[in-house]
């Protein structure tokens, strides 16, 4: 099984490159086509010959000057500006949802996947939430916000911003300024910083549920500062940034769909198929010892997802607070789908499986959450709910992989149903664009086959150089002791 999911990342690695040459010649072609127009102007000087008619142009030209002084283009790189250009709404919002999805990472996530594991590996799983929270906050500053959110090429942004160089706040006795990004020319830069910060140490920390129980702490500290750099940096900017390849082809995710929960999904997957099943898998019970602690960290996952969908208008808006809503929706759908499903399947409905049905609703609605109504909401929450079950039961099942806390089951599969359902249920007078669901699906396939390609390379690098997994019997003791020299009493 696992040779033929490698065959498949090559033969996807093999279409994707075939499919970018070709999106590369199609995006050529607008250009191309501009050309005889750019002539235009030429014989339209050339025609004018007498003196009324270059007067007129000239009266033309001055009211395009007055025009363009009364109402400036709308910068598209970094700039400063006065202070009196913030929003005071907007910023005191966006301050609140950095908090928010902050809280989602440490304690949230970090308690959803701590109460799941066994006991002995507890204090391992919440370190990986809060080491990730940590290192990629380093390499957030260093360099990955400017190579995801700056101008450059379709690939990659540019390094104006490294070590966060030319990000400003002057106070000064008579007018204070301060750097505003273009991508949110109502906030400060600073706080724009950091909420996609939080964005970036959320991913990683996502991809941690795939693999507990068996990595050890010092490859996972190297591959997830490597793929925060070499993964999430360059998605996000294709997706996110104006300038980016997927946005320019119109692919639609208004909170991370494609960045997050997709590229976190398969990178998951990868981390399964390299270091392989737990010792015991299958044949021991691996139950989890504590779901008091997961429902506790799905209850703050809900609660700071808000953030996370509606702090993406970054504004505090009308559109902000109809994100809200489709995310509490879809979210209340999508568990109660999954708890149905899992009572008429298993017999009875689980703890377990009303939250882990909510975080899959969460995540669905991710891409979706600014583009489309109430209808959208909850078909969006009862699809993800009933097929993120079926993914974590009889899909894990059938392909014999072990998934641990079901990262790929939850947020690669409901990040897929999430992103091409928004082709579908997009609402122009919503979110100000009609959905694709041939485009959405370009955004799909391009976040699995990168990610899934470069992590599975990541992950033999490392593990050739290093080692991935500890040892049968670090993993039978638990990795609290082993890796840590601590425990839960």
């Amino acid at each position: 099984m696992r040779n033929f999911l490698m065959s498949l990342l090559v033969a996807g690695a093999l279409i994707g490159a075939n499919a970018g040459t070709a999106l590369a010649q199609d995006a050529s072609a607008p250009a191309a086509a501009s050309a005889p127009a750019a002539s235009a102007p030429e014989s339209a000087n050339t025609a004018m010959a007498s003196s009324a008619q270059a007067a007129s142009a000239a009266e033309a030209a001055s009211g395009a000057s007055a025009a363009s002084d009364a109402a400036p283009a709308a910068p598209t790189e970094p700039v400063m500006v006065d202070s009196s250009k913030i929003s005071s709404g907007d910023t005191a919002w966006m301050l609140t949802s950095v908090a928010l999805v902050l809280f989602m990472t440490i304690p949230g996530l970090a308690l959803f996947y701590a109460g799941m594991v066994r006991k002995k590996n507890v204090l391992a799983t919440v370190m990986q939430s809060f080491a990730i929270c940590c290192l990629v906050t380093i390499l957030w500053t260093i360099v990955g916000y400017s190579i995801a959110f700056t101008p450059g090429g379709s690939f990659l942004g540019s390094f104006s911003r490294v070590f966060l160089h030319g990000m400003a706040y002057i106070k000064g006795d008579k007018a204070t300024t301060l750097t505003v990004s273009h991508l949110a020319v109502t906030i400060p830069e600073s706080v724009y910083f950091a909420f996609q910060l939080t964005f970036a140490i959320i991913t990683p920390a996502l991809i941690t549920g795939a693999f507990a129980d068996r990595m050890k702490f010092s490859a996972m500290l190297v591959f997830m500062g490597l793929w925060s750099l070499i993964v999430y940096s360059p998605i996000a900017h294709m997706v996110w940034e104006p300038t980016g390849w997927l946005a320019s082809a119109g692919v639609l995710d208004f909170a991370g769909g494609t960045v997050v929960h997709i590229n976190a999904g398969i990178a998951g997957l990868m981390c399964c198929l390299v270091l392989g099943k737990r010792v015991g898998y299958g044949r021991e019970v691996m139950a989890p010892h504590n779901l008091v602690l997961s429902l506790i960290g799905a209850s703050m996952l809900w609660v700071g997802w808000f953030g996370f969908n509606a702090g993406s208008a970054v504004a505090a808006d009308g559109r902000a607070g109809f994100a809200m809503l489709t995310t509490q929706i879809a979210t209340a759908f999508a568990a109660f789908g999954w708890m149905f499903a899992e009572w008429i399947t298993k017999g009875k409905p689980s703890v377990l499986g009303i939250i882990s049905g909510a975080v899959a609703g969460l995540v669905a609605v991710t891409p979706a959450s600014g583009f489309v109504g109430v209808t959208g909401a909850i078909v969006i929450g009862i699809v993800a709910g009933v097929v993120c079950f079926w993914s974590a039961t009889w899909l894990k099942h059938k392909f014999n992989y072990d998934d641990s806390l079901d990262a790929f089951g939850v947020h690669g599969v409901g990040g897929i149903i999430g992103a091409l359902l928004t082709g579908v249920f997009a609402v122009k007078d919503i979110g100000g664009f009609d959905g694709s669901v041939l485009v959405q699906a370009k955004g799909v396939l391009v976040t699995l086959v990168y990610s899934g390609v470069v992590s599975f390379v990541l992950l033999k690098i490392i593990d050739m150089t290093m080692g991935l997994r500890v040892t049968e019997e670090q993993e039978r003791e638990g990795l609290d002791v082993t890796l840590h020299g601590e425990h839960v009493e």
